[in-house]
């Protein structure tokens, strides 16, 4: 039987960070509130417009930025240790030196899953992760994956 690096569940596997089955449990069954890290009122920036697609989808977006604005009508907050809910999934739109950090904040307030966007790579702050028991991907775009699932 040949192994199917697609769907590699392993912390160690490099692959696993875009295993298509984490992409799927992630969007479809861990949770609709998603705390987008980086989200402020900038329309062109990658996470204005991935926000909105989240909504469209039926995901409620918390915006998390240092400004802590108000995004696509939902109140922003300064970081996720401010944000009084419980969070499912963090997406994280910062550059890869600074998202580790984050990955850890998502593993404090107890998130189910953390998703890097494109470009935003961090193979230790993955294993952590994943050791955590979080489910994660990274260098993918929820808003490019979830009109795939059909």
């Amino acid at each position: 039987m040949s192994a199917d690096t697609t769907t590699t569940e392993s912390a160690t596997d490099p692959t696993a960070y875009s295993a298509s089955e984490a992409v799927r449990r992630i969007l479809t069954s861990t949770g609709d509130t998603w705390a987008v890290v980086g989200l402020s009122s900038n329309r062109a920036r990658a996470a204005y417009g991935v926000a909105a697609v989240l909504q469209r989808f039926g995901k409620r977006i918390v915006p998390v930025h240092p400004k802590a604005e108000t995004v696509h009508g939902e109140q922003g907050y300064a970081s996720l240790a401010d944000v009084p809910f419980p969070v499912d999934v963090v997406d994280v739109f910062v550059n890869s030196d600074l998202a580790g950090a984050v990955a850890d904040e998502a593993v404090a307030i107890g998130a189910k899953a953390v998703w890097f966007q494109l470009d935003v790579i961090d193979d230790e702050a993955f294993a952590r992760t994943r050791e955590a028991g979080l489910d994660m991907v990274m260098d993918r775009c929820p808003a490019i994956e979830i009109p795939r699932l059909g």
